[in-house]
């Protein structure tokens, strides 16, 4: 099977389309013939070495697919051969920028049925991600405040509609272009970091929200000032722990500081689905690539300024239908 995969670390230069062994899948996975992979912040952060301690190469990237259940192990009885998916890769393991992915059963769900394969594929490492921040560790519940940074990036843009779906008050930064997708997608304030003083305008948070990519413990400490007593801030980019300033801040204020570690739990991808099939959260898919641009597609990831998300595809989308 073709499968893009690095045998070192660095730019997207080192991306390698492969012809390798289709995987086999254990007694509790799943093998998904994918049609459409999503790209992710993460898919780079691990080309670049920077979690390298955890990573044996060669590897295969990408952590989020959709497709069709090829065979399923001994132990799995939650699906079978044919029925179409989505959901994520088993983490640190070789991934979805592959013809096939094998991975846990639990780590999948049935494939939203108004989504076609490749806007499926944007949904659920960003979404469970979104979701895991806002509600496992955020505790956010409806009539709360939420200030949801980076907003209009692929795990902003599902952390505004599911914080609005669960009756949040919901306010996103981003920059200036975005502001407007932000007011589309249901926030209900809308900042640009670029020239508003956010610290001057927002107060009495009960969570702030930490999906931009950027890694940054001074930004951190702003943010903890916009908190209420006993609020809470949460980040998704737990590979930046908390620095001193930022734990003594919190605990000044009564408030928690939370890594959030995204949990692929099936029963999320299911709900998450759901709320997609009744029109409550829309999919933004910025931009589809053939797997043969997957460099392209770093580079533009890595840009810092997609509106939404960016897919591979895997299979042309025509045959997928």
């Amino acid at each position: 099977m073709r499968a893009v995969r690095i045998h070192e670390f660095g730019g997207p230069e080192v991306l390698k389309l492969d012809d390798i062994e289709r995987p086999v899948p254990a007694p509790d996975e799943v093998l998904v013939k994918v049609y459409a992979s999503g790209i992710n912040p993460v898919d780079w952060v691990m080309r670049n070495g920077a979690m390298r301690s955890f990573l044996t190469l060669p590897l295969t990237l990408g952590c989020d697919a959709a497709g069709i259940v090829e065979e399923i192990g001994s132990q799995v009885t939650s699906f079978q051969p044919g029925d179409a998916v989505y959901g994520v890769a088993n983490f640190f393991s070789n991934g979805t920028y592959a013809e096939y992915c094998a991975a846990k059963a639990t780590q999948f769900a049935p494939k939203p049925k108004g989504l076609s394969f490749t806007q499926a594929a944007g949904v659920p490492l960003a979404a469970l991600t979104a979701w895991t921040g806002l509600f496992e560790y955020g505790k956010l519940r409806a009539g709360q405040r939420v200030l949801i940074q980076g907003a209009s990036g692929g795990v902003g843009s599902f952390a505004v509609q599911f914080a609005k779906a669960k009756g949040a008050y919901v306010i996103g930064t981003a920059s200036a272009q975005n502001l407007a997708y932000l007011t589309q997608i249901g926030a209900d304030e809308v900042m640009d970091y670029t020239s508003q003083n956010v610290a001057d305008l927002v107060h009495e948070m009960d969570v702030v929200l930490e999906a931009s990519p950027l890694r940054d413990n001074k930004e951190r400490l702003k943010a903890v000032r916009l908190l209420k007593e006993g609020g809470i801030l949460v980040s998704v980019n737990t590979d930046l722990p908390f620095s001193d300033e930022v734990t003594e801040a919190l605990s000044a204020k009564q408030a928690r500081g939370e890594l959030a570690a995204n949990q692929p739990q099936r029963e999320w991808l299911e709900e998450i689905a759901q709320l997609i099939d009744e029109g409550r959260v829309q999919v933004w898919v910025s931009q589809v690539f053939p797997l043969e641009e997957v460099a392209q597609a770093h580079r533009q990831s890595e840009s810092w300024h997609v509106r939404g998300k960016l897919v591979l595809e895997v299979v042309n989308q025509a045959q997928a239908l």
